[in-house]
């Protein structure tokens, strides 16, 4: 799996995603666990970062632990959230000794896999913490979004009480190996002495298709339960630019 790209800025990431309805995903995250796995009460969260879904799970009821690769996400996630046990470690070959009733991963934490070894370490890395009957659940980029509504230059600002934050993001397709570099710049400016800190990093992220996906699965002992648009129980189409997939072992 690819080195931390989020170490340099993660301590900007939950300003930058202040806006991001957490609430509203967990909410989603829930009722598919209960339709798809009702029973569920121990869930392992792949790339929990800095544990704010993690969070909101377990104050529905759930007993959650999380695995990050980034420790300065950790870090932050254990000051803020000391009631999730968080685990340093990659998702492609970590081995906790125990098994979940569900695997779940959020926030394109898959589409970071961009080489079909990562994609397959990691779907039989799932299927080996998940219970007999167990699901994953994950969400990524979907290709035919991705294809038809390709990737556009953004620009995102936000700021609190000490520092705005400014994040260009400039993204390049490669269409052959269906993956795009995100090249992010930010600007962080302190308020009280006007210093800016600029950050550069690329996220090399993979769109993946439902055939790839489901051959990845049954490699790794999982079958797919349903595919649907993310925060939507409706099938993805050509205006879907994330899914989220369901399997089950």
């Amino acid at each position: 799996m690819k080195k931390d790209v989020f170490k340099n800025y993660s301590k900007y990431y939950d300003l930058l995603y202040k806006d991001k309805d957490y609430s509203l995903e967990a909410e989603y995250i829930r009722s598919l666990l209960k339709k798809h796995s009702p029973h569920a009460a121990e869930i392992l969260e792949f790339g929990c970062g800095t544990g704010i879904h993690a969070h909101l799970l377990h104050k529905m009821g759930y007993q959650i632990e999380g695995i990050d690769l980034s420790e300065e996400m950790l870090e932050f996630g254990r000051k803020k959230h000391p009631e999730i046990k968080f685990h340093k470690g990659n998702i492609g070959n970590i081995n906790l000794g125990k098994k979940f009733d569900a695997v779940i991963s959020i926030f394109h934490v898959f589409s970071y896999l961009t080489s079909n070894e990562d994609l397959f370490n990691t779907f039989t890395t799932a299927s080996s913490h998940l219970k007999e009957g167990g699901v994953l659940l994950f969400d990524c980029w979907y290709g035919p979004g991705v294809i038809t509504d390709k990737p556009q230059t953004r620009v995102k600002r936000l700021e609190n009480e000490s520092i705005s934050v400014c994040r260009i993001a400039e993204s390049e397709i490669f269409p052959n190996n269906n993956t795009v570099n995100v090249n992010y710049t930010v600007l962080i400016k302190d308020k009280k002495t006007d210093s800016v800190e600029e950050i550069r990093e690329t996220h090399k992220m993979r769109y993946l298709f439902t055939p790839e996906v489901e051959f990845l699965c049954e490699r790794a002992g999982l079958k797919i339960q349903a595919v649907y648009k993310w925060l939507n129980t409706e099938e993805p189409d050509f205006q879907s630019w994330n899914a989220c997939f369901i399997a089950r072992k």
